[in-house]
């Protein structure tokens, strides 16, 4: 006797279709399925590290982000006093902190000299390292030397080239000073005038950044091709009109990748703020990062949860001026 299984098993199927269960027909695996079937080699090798900054500084973030909404404190967080463990008292205050913040002079005052300080290191830094890139670029008797010489400052510890410029700014014993006083000019007071501080971080911030561009600019500039110069040199450009038509538009896509890093370091350059002049004379020289350091490590009690909130309004402010500038970079056509 015949077995009639055909329009049982169709109905079966159907029904799986119906629960979810089983693909359709025509149905293509979703994207993240695809990517993961096609580069699970790659996945497993980045795996590691994903897990690595996650604990680094994903738990970090999310902890900050969470005590920037409390009142958290030295006198009300979990510590431990020799063998007494005190539990936490600290509360939610929700958006207080930020209102705070943003409705103390004092945060406007220290994002207006971030800001000055930041525009004024990177530029400055990508000025001198692009002219010190065209110049080591051209065929140079002792060029290897000048790169090294040039390069020095980024291979010396941050923390040492400070410690030396705090030296030099010495308004008694600097040589700075000596040189001046040598000279018959009166001795500046570098580090104790409000106005000689700013302009002292500054130019150690870019001492220390040049040679960043320089290394970015000159591998920019061997990449563009001699042949672009010659047909222009043939055309009657000056050296002008070739270093602002074929130059400039062959060093975009690194310059505008070099600024934003540069930006973005200088935005947070702690080192050079903390262990030249602390923030001062006063709070002079104070940027949005030393002041969040201060309110967590030296005031007292120390304020965490407003620390916290300072650093996530950093963060919120880089994001902002990544996002716009990358905008901007597209509607120039550039791809980032």
């Amino acid at each position: 006797m015949a077995v009639e299984s055909g329009p049982r098993v169709a109905p079966a199927a159907d029904a799986r279709r119906v629960r979810g269960r089983g693909p359709r027909a025509g149905q293509k695996p979703g994207r993240l399925r695809r990517a993961l079937s096609t580069y699970w080699y790659a996945w497993a090798m980045v795996a590691p590290v994903v897990v690595v900054i996650g604990v680094i500084v994903g738990y970090p973030l999310v902890r900050g982000m969470y005590l920037s909404t409390t009142n958290a404190n030295e006198a009300n967080v979990e510590r431990t006093i020799g063998v007494n463990h005190i539990p936490a008292t600290y509360e939610s205050v929700g958006l207080d902190n930020y209102k705070a913040i943003l409705d103390d002079g004092v945060f406007w005052d220290r994002l207006t000299w971030t800001v000055v300080w930041t525009v004024s290191c990177v530029a400055l830094s990508f000025v001198l390292g692009l002219v010190l890139a065209n110049m080591l670029n051209r065929k140079l008797k002792g060029r290897s030397f000048y790169r090294m010489a040039l390069i020095l400052p980024w291979a010396v510890p941050a923390f040492v080239s400070v410690f030396t410029w705090r030296l030099l700014f010495n308004e008694k014993k600097g040589l700075l000073n000596a040189i001046l006083e040598g000279g018959g000019f009166d001795a500046i007071p570098w580090l104790n005038d409000p106005t000689w501080a700013k302009l002292s971080v500054i130019a150690v911030n870019v001492w220390l950044g040049v040679p960043f561009m320089l290394v970015a600019m000159l591998g920019g500039l061997q990449s563009i091709p001699g042949e672009l110069y010659e047909a222009a040199e043939m055309d009657g450009a000056s050296p002008w009109q070739r270093f602002r038509y074929v130059t400039l538009p062959g060093l975009r896509s690194v310059a505008t990748t070099v600024v934003l890093i540069s930006a973005i370091w200088t935005f947070n350059m702690f080192p050079v703020i903390f262990l030249l002049t602390r923030g001062g004379p006063g709070d002079a020289t104070e940027i949005l990062v030393t002041y969040a350091y201060r309110l967590s490590f030296v005031v007292s009690p120390r304020d965490f949860a407003g620390s916290a909130a300072w650093g996530v309004l950093i963060l919120l402010l880089l994001s902002l001026f990544a996002v716009v500038y990358r905008r901007a970079l597209r509607k120039q056509g550039e791809v980032w």
